[in-house]
């Protein structure tokens, strides 16, 4: 009966009935989401992976200034047809230094979760200033500044330590030699190019822009866009997974 009687209450008292609403919600959203952060199975460890160079760091900054994730998502659902179309479904170990992510919601584009390696840096460059040069029919803008933009990246080394803050495993070294390493990543003959892919292996190197002159926000978007879906090397992972 009292229970009967509270619950009259709340059918005549419109604000308790959604303040109960709410308290209710939210208790419920906890009891699912706060285990997530403490479950060390929440984001599998994938061998490979590792956080972005100072170079694409900027270059991933970059996409998402352009709102480039307005029309091309970064997640490969595990359907066929999406598998046989990109390649390997995304694994959420693929985001995990992402701060946010990149999956997206909308595909006027193409997914972009494997287009690392795809294509050469000349397309990629040609795509950017004219898409139409290289796909008929797009509705991409051009982003030809970007090749006459001159990076900024006097504070790469403090990024890179924000990002340490948040979880992003950047070492001591890596801030330390942020602003080197941005360069070393443009030209694989440079003095430091080799402590650079120690720190950051299968990192895509070379001019991306075509123009060694200048460090542009060209060159930083390609590397940003080279690396995309490289790190992780399926083979080994589905043979893994197959004997779990």
């Amino acid at each position: 009966m009292k229970f009967l009687a509270f619950h009259q209450i709340l059918e005549r008292k419109s604000i308790l009935l959604l303040l109960g609403i709410v308290i209710t919600v939210a208790i419920g959203g906890l009891v699912e989401i706060v285990p997530l952060f403490y479950l060390k199975s929440t984001v599998e460890k994938v061998q490979g992976m590792r956080p972005y160079t100072p170079l694409e760091l900027a270059g991933r900054n970059i996409y998402i200034r352009e709102g480039c994730y307005a029309c091309h998502s970064q997640m490969i659902r595990t359907l066929r047809d999406e598998v046989e179309r990109y390649g390997h479904y995304s694994l959420a170990a693929e985001s995990m230094y992402d701060r946010p992510f990149q999956w997206g919601s909308k595909r006027t584009g193409p997914d972009l979760a494997r287009v690392g390696g795809k294509y050469s840096n000349e397309w990629h460059l040609e795509h950017l200033i004219n898409p139409r040069e290289v796909v008929v029919g797009s509705v991409m803008p051009g982003y030809a500044f970007l090749a006459n933009a001159k990076l900024d990246y006097r504070n790469i080394g403090d990024h890179l330590k924000v990002n340490a803050m948040l979880g992003v495993p950047y070492d001591d070294a890596m801030i330390a030699k942020a602003k080197t390493d941005v360069l070393a990543q443009l030209d694989e003959d440079s003095d430091d190019y080799e402590a650079f892919a120690e720190r950051y292996p299968k990192a895509p190197v070379g001019n991306f822009d075509g123009d060694s002159k200048d460090v542009t926000e060209m060159d930083a978007l390609i590397a940003y866009l080279q690396m995309l879906g490289t790190l992780v090397d399926f083979t080994v992972y589905d043979d893994q997974a197959n004997l779990r």
